[in-house]
């Protein structure tokens, strides 16, 4: 089949002319291939890694080490998916929050400055690739394409998301990505984008 740009386009669920490499808070959740459960389980609210599991909070914890002009805030790795707070700062000295509208067209202080887009990139691929390098199962996807976020606007809002990310384990029982609650209707199957 030939491309056909009527027919083959992706829908962006970024922020149109939003330029994701100024300082700000960012939250972001990533879903594993097909939502399955590949990094661990939840007993009694409080979540416990496998093997792919460990392997990704390595590789969230030394992304510090590749981008040193970020902060990584709340983070927490569900069975099926992770949820977590990324500060981009245009200095060393520190960012605030970012504030849609109000930067539109604007450019990162720096042209070097990492984008989210590059962060949440290599932070995919590297875990892709370790994980399956661990697991002895080279070329398997990880990783649903794409991933959420959400420019986080304000304290208030910075400490609600906060407060979500860490008790997420504790509501896995009723969480809509949990694929044990599938068929129960309790929850309808919907596509993850613009959850």
């Amino acid at each position: 089949m030939t491309y056909n740009p009527e027919i083959h386009h992706r829908r962006s669920i970024r922020l149109k002319e939003y330029d994701y490499s100024l300082a700000g808070a960012y939250f972001v959740t990533i879903c594993a291939w097909k939502k399955e459960c590949l990094f661990g389980e939840i007993k009694n609210g409080k979540v416990s890694y496998n093997e792919a599991g460990q392997v990704l909070a390595d590789v969230w914890c030394n992304l510090l080490g590749r981008f040193p002009s970020i902060d990584l805030d709340e983070f927490v790795i569900m069975p099926n998916h992770v949820h977590g707070i990324v500060i981009l700062h245009t200095d060393v000295v520190g960012a605030g929050l970012a504030l849609p509208g109000t930067n539109r067209g604007q450019k990162g202080a720096a042209s070097s400055a990492p984008t989210l887009g590059d962060i949440m990139r290599t932070f995919k691929s590297i875990s892709a690739i370790a994980v399956n390098r661990r697991l002895g199962s080279p070329g398997s996807p990880l990783w649903q394409r794409n991933y959420y976020e959400h420019i986080i606007r304000d304290e208030r809002e910075l400490h609600s998301i906060r407060e979500y990310i860490r008790y997420n384990p504790l509501k896995w029982e009723e969480d809509e990505e949990n694929p044990n609650l599938k068929g129960t209707g309790r929850f309808e199957a919907r596509p993850y984008i613009n959850r």
